[in-house]
């Protein structure tokens, strides 16, 4: 046991036997090899003082060993190992291969710089200069305020969870399937890999963006050139898709090939990203100093499409010459200065103004706030007059800047968040870190810092340097077809476009390289069945089916084709992401687990809460639409893994909230007994099991499934006879087979076996102790005694009534079926019958509601219910009938009444030999305890006393046990029948002992015209009879006269539920009360014997 769990914290991750832990393959120091164990064996304790401990040694290891493994621990990534195996077998034999090198990568390194390269993306290149503009610098400042304080509270919370022990290869998966369980883990780890997925389509749609507008237009297959609105919309579109595919194709190709080609250009293109960070700022210092000449043309106060002239003026002066330019072709019918031109055009002047004013011109407060622009609107400069007839129809709008989508607060969340995650890249090189729980948290925050500082700074130098016309320009139309942040850098406008083309290809890969290995992960975790082919790759290790399936998944992104419409999925996808991980580090630390003792203390549960409702304000922010997508995504993966997924026992946090509700809820059960509306029936089901500890009543567990329909606790009980430290073994034997049973049943509850010295105190306790707190059994089920009057099953019986008797003390219900065998299974249907209800006395409404839980199920729901309820003499059997039509309305129950009269009469013949030769059985039974020689003595005796009775002349057909046919006669010819049950002591034959015992059994002869004066004076002639006890005697003609009633009106019901009479105050009665139970439920099919607990289970208050 402790090879496999030695300290906590600690599962054995990547044991081969825990399969899907993370990394099948990883090395473990707390797991023995099994190969040296036996070599080890002999060793390991001679000639040293721990003899002790020798018949431990196989499950528990010396300290020495676990720290020499401990301190050999390896934890590469997967597939790092078989992946540099692979490559020295590539290299030819060699005496001695090159050993595994150690991880050795630091913070800068390891953490620092990969989040620096990860956060650092399209988005700032691309659309922050366009946020800006759009958004103003207040509105852009709290969007990234929002969005860099989420990561930064969700790296608080990563690096708790992160230097919480050994942190194996698997990054933000990892942390989060280990700390919320595989549902939750499965789910988001989906999530992560679909928003890493749509990550690289984003950043190859920004790299064709950069391509075929900024680097080389002319490469467009379908020209934009002399387009205008949707067509030129769908043209670029369309470019963006068939280039998109070719730069997919392309780069899983070469992540195909080679990842270690990908990691030898990372560094080249984070150069590539700091390079252009820098430029932009020596770009913003040379502004105060000499600000770049970038003219924009302005038409009124609409900015004009620098391609749509080449002097900004409608006419020049050559040699004294007025002549017209580009411009005035633009908006006129001619080049003559006295052609019809546009209103627009005549009423406003042209006028020239610089992109870059510089950081010192004072341009900030003319873009503190926002400017929302619709689809198709122009960009129009503040504070500039223009002249504008509101009777001319707009012409000419393909020569100004135009909004191509709408914009509004929450687009631009969407859009922007993106470009400040990829701060889990420090977690997902674990692996690769020397001291990951110190690199971790130092590098992340210190990444987040370093960009959100950027990220801050640019908003306000942006706001302050560029021009507000050229800010919502989103792609440089106003100036020379420029990438706008390109404008602002220094030396060349190039530097920004050919590092952000780098950064983004370099983007590209590293999510093709990432997304299908955290696929690979979670495949290999068995946690989601159906991607369990996508674990598989090829001999080193590389996920080749993971990255089919990540390719085709980034091809809806290319198709989407739109960068401002994948932005917002990805966030959704992102944000959930880390949403989990504030929850999972908030989690941990309220419920206070023992194994939560991160080395990183700088974190607070309030924080991580903070930053888990930052996400979801966020996830809805953005765009609600989308968060409701993902969540639904969220949602059906965890119930998929709930109900298909492989069970795993990570010790995660959702256990432990689960433990914590439970105990809470419990607690709150102990305040008092539930109200009578909340009462349902809270069963333990007593069974006994065979030699090989099966279960010898199925169908009780059956039964209890139809009863609860998986609602409220069930515990299905047993006990062991012998010692706990003998018989353990079959106890859990036992246990098993009772899971088993309860699974095949889909019974929802809780098993449970003991081990006691005898059988009886086994039951007593399970009744006395079963539950915990207030989640306590309130109705006790146990099934019918069979082959009860058999000598050899005399111990059952009184069992079953020390049950009975427990029950009524402990104040619980009790249910017992009889005939189990003949109840239907769960596959059963009754299409039509009856639910036949006996309600003699008033037990608390369970006859009442026991029948309205069975019509629940599926087995019992065509069955109608019916209602007999017994009238004596003097009551008014029509004034009862309505009674109960009335409470069964205010009930709210559905079932048809009939009153059954049951008069007053003189007690049979029948019945007085029933109960003779019941106390003749009784009296052989309390001689078992006798010898065998001595019992047939006092068995003879007392059948030489009764020589003479209850015999006839004429055999008749011996009668089953269950037949009630000869009662039926009895009662409907009494007379006749006591004269026929007359005897003779001259005509009588010895009775054996086997028709004592079974006396239902025995045969009755027939005295009909033998004794004609029988009818006249019936009890004269049987003295025997005055001996008997009167109370047994009235009770056997209760037990005929109800039976005779119920089998005449419920032969045919699918199910009788009748009330239990209670057992004998005294011990000496055992046998009779079986008897008279027996006699109540002859030639029934099925019964069920119901004892309420004492208190109301039915209410007619709402």
């Amino acid at each position: 046991m402790l090879n496999n769990v030695t300290t906590d914290g600690e599962e054995g991750e990547g044991s081969p036997n825990n399969q899907g832990d993370g990394n099948p393959k990883e090395s473990s120091p707390f797991i023995n090899s099994n190969a040296s164990c036996d070599v080890e064996k002999s060793q390991q304790y001679d000639g040293k003082n721990m003899a002790l401990f020798e018949e431990e040694m196989d499950t528990s290891p010396m300290v020495s060993s676990l720290l020499s493994s401990l301190a050999n621990y390896s934890n590469l990534p997967t597939g790092s190992k078989e992946h540099e195996e692979a490559e020295n077998n590539e290299e030819g034999a060699r005496p001695s291969k090159k050993t595994v090198k150690a991880p050795q990568l630091g913070t800068l390194m390891g953490v620092y710089l990969p989040c620096i390269q990860n956060i650092f993306g399209v988005i700032l290149f691309l659309r922050m200069t366009w946020m800006v503009g759009i958004g103003g610098v207040l509105g852009s400042f709290i969007i990234v305020f929002m969005c860099c304080s989420t990561t930064m509270l969700t790296a608080i919370s990563m690096s708790a969870i992160a230097t919480n022990g050994v942190v194996p290869a698997g990054g933000s998966y990892y942390m989060i399937s280990r700390s919320l369980g595989p549902e939750f883990g499965g789910a988001v780890g989906i999530c992560f890999y679909l928003g890493t997925t749509f990550a690289g389509a984003m950043y190859i749609l920004g790299c064709i963006e950069i391509l075929l507008i900024y680097i080389i237009p002319q490469a467009a297959i379908f020209k934009i050139e002399g387009l205008e609105g949707l067509e030129a919309e769908a043209a670029l579109l369309n470019n963006m898709r068939v280039y998109g595919t070719i730069v997919l194709s392309f780069m899983a190709l070469v992540v195909f090939v080679g990842v270690k080609y990908v990691n030898k250009l990372a560094l080249l293109f984070l150069a590539c990203v700091i390079l252009s960070i820098v430029a932009v700022y020596a770009g913003v210092i040379k502004t105060a100093i000499d600000p770049p000449v970038f003219p924009v043309c302005l038409l009124g106060n609409r900015t004009l499409v620098s391609k749509g002239y080449d002097v900004c003026a409608k006419v020049i002066e050559i040699d004294n010459e007025t002549v017209t330019t580009k411009l005035w072709r633009s908006f006129c019918d001619s080049e003559n200065i006295n052609a019809t031109c546009d209103d627009y055009f005549n009423d406003n002047n042209v006028t020239e103004i610089q992109g870059i004013p510089g950081v010192t011109s004072g341009i900030l407060a003319e873009n503190l706030f926002g400017n929302y622009l619709e689809k198709g609107m122009i960009v129009e400069k503040r504070g500039l007059a223009s002249q504008v007839d509101p009777d001319s129809s707009a012409s000419a709008t393909n020569r100004f800047v135009l909004a191509d989508i709408t914009s509004f607060f929450t687009l631009l969340v969407g859009i922007y968040f993106p470009s400040v995650t990829g701060i889990m890249a420090g977690s997902n090189r674990s692996g690769d870190l020397r001291d990951a729980q110190k690199s971790i948290p130092i590098g992340t925050i210190a990444a987040i810092t370093t960009t959100s500082t950027v990220y801050i700074s640019c908003v306000v130098l942006f706001g302050a340097c560029i021009e507000g016309v050229v800010l919502r320009d989103k792609f440089g139309e106003g100036v020379n077809g420029n990438l706008v942040i390109g404008t602002l850098a220094w030396p060349s406008p190039w530097v920004i476009v050919f590092g952000s083309f780098f950064s983004t290809c370099g983007a590209g890969l590293q999510s093709l390289t990432g997304a299908p290995r955290l696929l690979q992960a979670i495949s290999r975790d068995g946690i989601i069945p159906f991607l369990r082919v996508f674990g598989h790759g090829k001999a080193n290790g590389e996920p080749t089916w993971a990255l089919l399936l990540t390719a085709s998944i980034c091809e809806i992104g290319i198709i989407i084709a739109s960068l401002d419409a994948v932005a917002p999925i990805l966030s959704m996808f992102f944000l959930m992401c880390y949403m989990f991980v504030n929850l999972a580090c908030a989690l941990q630390t309220l419920l206070r687990t023992p194994n939560w003792r991160p080395r990183f203390k700088f974190y607070h549960w309030a924080l991580s809460f903070l930053g888990m409702s930052l996400c979801l304000a966020l996830m809805f922010i953005c765009s609600w639409y989308y968060a409701m997508v993902a969540m639904g995504i969220a949602t059906c993966i965890y119930k998929y893994i709930e109900f298909c997924g492989a069970e795993k026992e990570w010790g995660d946090g959702i256990r432990g909230i689960s433990l914590s509700a439970a105990r809470f809820a419990l607690m709150r059960l102990e305040e008092g007994p539930p109200h009578t509306k909340n009462w349902r029936p809270q069963i333990l089901v007593l069974v006994s099991m065979d030699a090989e500890q099966n279960v010898e009543q199925p169908r009780l567990i059956s039964l209890t499934n139809q009863l609860k329909a998986g609602k409220g606790l069930t515990i299905v009980g047993t006990s062991v006879q012998g010692k706990f430290l003998d018989n353990y073994t079959e106890a859990q034997r036992a246990d098993q087979s009772l899971r088993k049973l309860m699974e095949t049943e889909k019974v929802k509850g809780f098993p449970q076996v003991v081990v006691s010295s005898n059988l009886r105190d086994g039951t007593s306790h399970l009744i006395q102790v079963g539950g915990l707190g207030g989640l306590k059994h309130n109705t006790v089920m146990v099934s019918w005694p069979r082959n009860w009057k058999q000598p050899e099953f005399q111990q059952q019986f009184r069992d079953f009534i020390e049950v009975v008797r427990e029950t009524t003390v402990a104040s619980l219900a009790l249910l017992v079926p009889k005939n189990i065998s003949s109840y239907p299974s769960n596959g059963e249907r009754f299409t039509e019958g009856h639910i036949d209800v006996w309600w003699i006395v008033h037990d608390g409404g369970m006859l009442m509601l026991l029948p309205f839980l069975l019509r629940q199920h599926k087995v019992w729901r065509k069955c109608k219910m019916r209602i007999f309820t017994v009238a004596q003499m003097d009551d008014n059997s029509i004034q009862m009938k309505k009674d109960v039509l009335t409470f069964l309305y205010h009930l709210r129950i559905d079932a048809q009444v009939e009153v059954v009269e049951m008069h007053d009469g003189d007690i049979s013949a029948y019945t007085y030999e029933k109960t003779l030769v019941m106390e003749q059985r009784s009296q052989i039974l309390k001689q078992m305890h006798l010898t065998k020689n001595e019992m047939e003595r006092e068995i003879q005796s007392i059948t030489d006393s009764s020589r003479g009775s209850i015999r006839r002349k004429k055999s008749l057909a011996s009668r089953s046990q269950h037949s009630i046919d000869e009662g039926a006669r009895v009662a409907e010819h009494p007379e006749e029948e006591q004269a026929q049950l007359i005897h003779s002591k001259n005509a009588s034959t010895p009775a054996s002992p086997t028709s004592l015992t079974a006396p239902a059994g025995s045969t009755w002869t027939d005295n009909k015209g033998k004794n004609p004066e029988a009818g006249k004076d019936p009890f004269s002639m049987k003295p025997e009879w005055e001996n008997l006890n009167q109370t047994d005697v009235r009770r056997m003609h209760t037990a005929l006269r109800l039976n005779e009633v119920i089998t005449k009106k419920s032969k045919e019901a699918k199910l009788i539920l009748l009330n239990m009479p209670g057992p004998p105050k005294n011990r000496t009665g055992e046998e009779n009360y079986m008897e008279f139970l027996e006699v109540l439920t002859e030639g029934l099919n099925r019964v069920l014997l119901v004892r309420g607990g004492g208190r109301e289970v039915i209410t007619i208050y709402s």
